[in-house]
C-alpha cells in the first residue's frame, strides 16, 4: 500500500501540467513518445537480459505496450475530445474494470471487491460529477480505452509476478515494459504524429522531462510493484484515490475551483471503501488461518 499511495500523491500532479502545459499545445504524440522513452532510459542501466525467457521479456513487453503506450495514446487524444472535468469524470469506472479482470484470470468472482470497487466509484463521483457535454459520447469511449488499458496492465503485471524468480529484482526486468511501450508509440507517432506543434519554451519541456521521469519512469514502476503487495479491492479503490489527490493539488497550487464539500464528502467515501475493504482482506486471512490450522 506505501507503494500505491506515494504515487497516487506523485501522480496528483500530472493532471494539472498536462492541462496548463501540453494539451493542445503540444503534439499529444509526440508528448508520450518524449515521456516513454525518458521513462525506458530511466530503466534500462538496470536491465538483465539473461535473467528471464523470451516468453517473459515479450510478455513484460505486451504489458507495457497496453498499460502504458496505448493507454497514452488514448489519454492523451481524451483532452482533445473532452473538457478536463469530463476526462477525470470517466475514469471513475477503472476500479470496476480492475476488479472484473482480476477475477476473470483467477476464474473467480468476487462480489465484496466489486462492491467495495463501485462504493469507490460512488465517492469518486461525488467529486467530480458536473454537467456533461451533449456530444460527448466518443470522447466517453476514448476514455474507457484508457482505463481498459490502464486495468489490463495493472491486473496482468500482478499476475505475471508471480512467475517472476523471487531473487530477482523487478527494476532488473521492468525495462521490458517500457521497452514495449516504445516500440507501440515510435510506430503510432510515424503514423499519427505532428512536427508542428512541439514543446517552444524551457517550461514546456521541463514538465515533459519531469512526467517521464518521475511520473512514468519511477511512477509505474512503484505503481505495478505495489500492485503486486495488495488485493485486488484495494488495487481498484487506489485507482480513484487519483481523483481527490489531484483535486487537492489543483486547489493548493492552481487556484482553480473545487468544491471542497464535494471533495470532502468524495473522499471520504473512498476512504471508506479502502477502511470496509482492508477489514474483509484481514477477516477472510483470520478465517483461512483457522481453517488451515
Amino acid at each position: 500500500m506505501p507503494y500505491l499511495i506515494g504515487v497516487t500523491a506523485l501522480w496528483a500532479f500530472s493532471f494539472s501540467l498536462i492541462g496548463a502545459y501540453l494539451a493542445g499545445q503540444v503534439d499529444s504524440y509526440f508528448a508520450v513518445l518524449v515521456r516513454i522513452s525518458l521513462a525506458c532510459l530511466l530503466f534500462l542501466p538496470f536491465l538483465r537480459p539473461s535473467a528471464l525467457a523470451n516468453g517473459m521479456k515479450l510478455a513484460l513487453m505486451c504489458i507495457g505496450a497496453i498499460q502504458l503506450g496505448l493507454m497514452y495514446i488514448f489519454f492523451y487524444q481524451s483532452f482533445l475530445l473532452l473538457s478536463v472535468p469530463e476526462v477525470l469524470l470517466f475514469t471513475i469506472f477503472t476500479p470496476l474494470y480492475v476488479t472484473l479482470l482480476d477475477d476473470a484470470m483467477a476464474k473467480r468472482f468476487s462480489p465484496f471487491y466489486l462492491l467495495t470497487a463501485a462504493l469507490a466509484v460512488l465517492g469518486a463521483a461525488m467529486i467530480r460529477y458536473q454537467g456533461i457535454g451533449s456530444e460527448f459520447w466518443l470522447g466517453f469511449l476514448v476514455v474507457q480505452g484508457a482505463n481498459l488499458c490502464f486495468a489490463i496492465g495493472q491486473v496482468a503485471y500482478r499476475h505475471l509476478a508471480l512467475g517472476l524468480p523471487r531473487e530477482l529484482p523487478q527494476r532488473s526486468v521492468f525495462g521490458w515494459f517500457y521497452l514495449g511501450a516504445l516500440a507501440l508509440v515510435i510506430i503510432a507517432f510515424a503514423i499519427f504524429g505532428s512536427t508542428e506543434k512541439l514543446p517552444t519554451s524551457g517550461v514546456q519541456w521541463g514538465v515533459l522531462g519531469w512526467l517521464g521521469l518521475a511520473a512514468s519512469g519511477l511512477g509505474y514502476f512503484l505503481w505495478n510493484k505495489g500492485a503486486t503487495k495488495v488485493d485486488a479491492g484495494a488495487l481498484a479503490i487506489m485507482n480513484n484515490a487519483l481523483i481527490p489527490a489531484g483535486l487537492l493539488v489543483n486547489l493548493l497550487i492552481w487556484n482553480r475551483e473545487a468544491d471542497i464539500v464535494r471533495l470532502a464528502l468524495g473522499g471520504g467515501v473512498i476512504l471508506a471503501s479502502l477502511l470496509i475493504n482492508e477489514w474483509w482482506a484481514r477477516r477472510r486471512e483470520q478465517a483461512h488461518s483457522t481453517t488451515t490450522a
